[in-house]
């Protein structure tokens, strides 16, 4: 059994551990940037802007017969950490070789629609603390829940009891969100979804249609544009990629409706415009208050779920589009108009991670309900870009 005693302990030393990153440094801003931390392993800023047109090779097939997959996190060393969204199941698959092991089932997980066990995401004191992070559908909420992982058990009886940092976030059968991650700031992000309806998006009082910011606890967290909230900006309808650029700036997926699916670059109180626009305001118009995207696509070629930041450029997996687009960037502008790889080869894409060498992996999304799969599905693919 998890005692929340060891918990607490452990939590504390994880903050211990980050506060020379958080506490007195530069805090999220206007103009996007997140708190840095040195010594991350996300591939570091390039002294020039990459390539305008780029490559992508596949060198490998990691894994095969993955059910669901959703969620993935790195641990340290380059193993993965993979979730089933339908099961409930995480597993370690080994970088070298895809030797697959079960750590175990979260519970209370209730898959349905685009719920389940989605995102997953190891603390930023993965080596003191051994804590696994889950964002999951339960039958009343989605919520956030961290676990130890002990690969020293059995397999499939690895993971502790799960101690919920976040309850409340509205779920649907759709718009979910889910994805987490540990920022350079070393807190917790999460992207949420406004399950369908459209008004909870601009309701600053609502965790859904937002980007969240805590604590490894899962406490509002100085910089946030509210003291007591975990809200960090407004105004989405269904985030569900985040990564941070070489500069420390965040970036996150959309998925448009019926006009226009986005690319954001994300800054602590925006509001991103949801349900009131979608992509670019037309004509370049101004003082709406509301953040234009940096890019946008028509949702048949793209319908966006994971991202990864590597070689200069955001890597955005498509749902719909069957397709992995890269979108080189000089700062905060594109160098060239994303370009699309692998469109229509390996069918729905769900979650594109970066490696510390700077290639990526790519989970395909084909057994999700929506996609047709073919044997071998769904799969994790090693990329090697440009």
């Amino acid at each position: 059994m998890q005692h929340r005693s060891l918990t607490v302990v452990l939590a504390a030393a994880s903050l211990l551990l980050a506060a020379g990153c958080s506490a007195g440094g530069a805090q999220p801003g206007k103009d996007g940037p997140s708190p840095g931390a040195k010594g991350s392993a996300r591939p570091g800023p390039s002294s020039s802007a990459p390539p305008a047109k780029g490559s992508v090779r596949v060198i490998g097939t990691l894994a095969t017969g993955l059910d669901s997959p959703w969620g993935v996190a790195l641990l340290p060393g380059g193993d993965l950490l993979v979730g089933s969204r339908d099961t409930g199941k995480i597993y370690r698959i080994a970088a070298d070789d895809g030797r697959k092991t079960v750590l175990g089932s979260v519970p209370g997980v209730s898959p349905g629609g685009e719920g389940g066990l989605l995102g997953l995401a190891v603390s930023a004191t993965f080596g003191v603390d051994h804590q696994v992070y889950a964002y999951f559908t339960t039958e009343s909420d989605n919520r956030i829940a961290r676990m130890i992982y002990d690969a020293k058990r059995p397999a499939g009886d690895q993971l502790g009891a799960p101690d919920t940092v976040l309850r409340g976030i509205p779920k649907g059968h759709i718009h979910n969100g889910g994805r987490i991650a540990f920022g350079p700031d070393k807190m917790l992000y999460a992207g949420t979804g406004e399950t369908g309806d459209k008004g909870l998006a601009q309701d600053k009082e609502s965790l859904a249609g937002k980007i969240l910011r805590m604590t490894p606890d899962g406490e509002p967290v100085h910089g946030n544009p509210e003291a007591d909230s975990v809200v960090y900006d407004y105004g989405h309808r269904n985030v569900q990629g985040l990564a941070w650029d070489g500069h420390d700036r965040l970036w996150a997926s959309e998925f448009g409706q019926d006009t226009w699916d986005e690319l954001n670059l994300i800054g602590s109180g925006r509001n991103y415009g949801w349900p009131e626009r979608e992509g670019k305001a037309e004509g370049g118009a101004g003082g709406s208050g509301f953040t234009d995207p940096v890019a946008q696509w028509k949702p048949s070629d793209a319908s966006p779920s994971g991202i990864a930041y590597a070689k200069g450029s955001i890597w955005m997996a498509g749902l719909r589009g069957e397709r992995l687009w890269r979108i080189p960037l000089d700062g905060t502008k594109p160098v060239a108009a994303p370009r699309a790889f692998l469109k229509g080869t390996y069918g729905r894409l769900r979650t594109v991670v970066a490696a510390e060498d700077g290639s990526l992996w790519l989970v395909t999304g084909n057994t999700d309900g929506r996609g047709e799969p073919h044997k071998g599905d769904d799969r994790i693919l090693h990329l090697k870009v440009t």
